[in-house]
């Protein structure tokens, strides 16, 4: 069992205070530094290194070097519309289905606090502003996953639970947060067709980039939307691009939504660096170099898994996501090993024990760059070897 010093207590005492002003998100890592602890690897906030250093090249080339960049500060960004279009461009899809968010979370909130009314099914754990977010014209009935099976979801018996619950609204996190447990697509198909009833299916897919699909083939579905009414596909790229400082993220609706939408005050909602990688997105010689930085990000993320499953004294759930959700089996508390890896080492990594529906102690890791993942897993084997 892991121990603090009492140095290290302390400055855990300050953590702490931190995390309770945060309420159930983790605190910034800046508000971290400010308390005078030296992190280096941030292992909590979820995003391929890889990418944002792609994406940072591009913008010193394109916006940097022609000087270019004072217009995307200066001037207004695009309407949502507009910028709707340069993304249907790498979609394919109309951009009469595609509405643009300041990040996903602006999403989230505006989808559960104009559609969703009565009650929704949550899988627990899960991403916790689904159930923040809510209404009081709105009940959560929250749907347990089994520890037993390592807290993937089982459809039938979710759907089940959604009919004999009398439920209208229903979510699905694939790959959900904080487990990265996968619905294969033939399931999730199945799932909405059986679900195609209800007056919202909520599917956020902000983790789907890094999901391992047979041949690490990106898995696309917007065209669902056309076929399931329902259907409210929401979709971060602050992960998969690593870009969360600047806020993009979308939604695949109906068309009539996105109207609603747009005629309630969200036409500009964008930055100008979010329009900027709106439209670099939709270049091809980005997309392809982005290909392989994805690819090189997966396959590294599965050596840490193995690495890190070779422990004693944890257990790493299996993830198609970047992350992995890890049970302390060795009587340690996840506060202790979350200041520990923070004050000892310098890595930042999500303490769960806020995160309803986790039976035991648990933190979140997210996979690194090739070198964060080495000092990682050092400090992992120091403490478990």
């Amino acid at each position: 069992m892991i121990q603090l010093s009492e140095d290290e207590l302390i400055k855990s005492k300050k953590l702490i205070a931190l995390k309770k002003k945060s309420g159930t998100h983790s605190p910034s890592f800046h508000a971290i530094r400010k308390l005078g602890i030296n992190v280096d690897i941030d292992g909590c906030f979820l995003s391929n290194p890889y990418a944002t250093d792609l994406f940072i090249d591009y913008m010193n080339k394109d916006l940097i070097e022609t000087n270019k960049l004072r217009k995307y500060i200066e001037l207004y960004p695009s309407q949502n519309t507009r910028i709707a279009h340069s993304l249907s461009k790498r979609l394919n899809i109309s951009s009469e289905y595609l509405f643009i968010g300041n990040g996903a979370i602006e999403i989230i909130q505006a989808i559960l606090h104009r559609y969703v009314k009565g009650k929704i099914a949550i899988p627990i754990p899960t991403f916790s502003s689904y159930y923040e977010f809510l209404t009081d014209e709105t009940t959560a009935c929250f749907y347990q996953l089994s520890k037993e099976n390592n807290y993937k979801m089982d459809i039938d018996k979710y759907i089940n639970y959604i009919d004999e619950n009398k439920i209208n609204n229903a979510l699905i996190i694939n790959p959900n947060n904080p487990d990265g447990g996968y619905i294969p697509q033939d399931k999730l198909v199945y799932a909405l067709e059986s679900l195609k009833h209800l007056d919202t299916v909520i599917l956020d897919e902000s983790f789907i980039h890094f999901a391992k699909n047979g041949d690490n083939s990106l898995v696309r579905n917007e065209e669902l939307i056309k076929k399931f009414p329902n259907l409210f596909i929401i979709k971060s790229l602050s992960k998969d691009f690593g870009i969360a400082g600047i806020r993009c993220g979308y939604a695949v609706v109906n068309p009539d939504v996105t109207n609603k939408l747009l005629s309630n005050g969200f036409l500009w909602n964008s930055s100008g660096l979010s329009e900027y990688f709106f439209n670099l997105y939709s270049e091809n010689k980005f997309y392809s170099d982005y290909l392989l930085v994805r690819e090189k990000y997966i396959n590294e993320t599965e050596d840490m898994f193995l690495s890190l499953s070779k422990l004693k004294g944890i257990k790493v759930l299996p993830s198609n996501a970047n992350f992995y959700l890890i049970e302390l089996t060795d009587g340690t508390l996840s506060s202790t090993l979350y200041a520990k890896l923070m004050i000892k080492y310098g890595i930042y990594v999500r303490n769960c024990s806020d995160k309803i529906g986790l039976k035991g102690q648990y933190i979140r890791l997210a996979s690194r760059s090739k070198e964060e993942n080495t000092q990682i897993l050092k400090a992992f084997r120091e403490l478990y070897s």
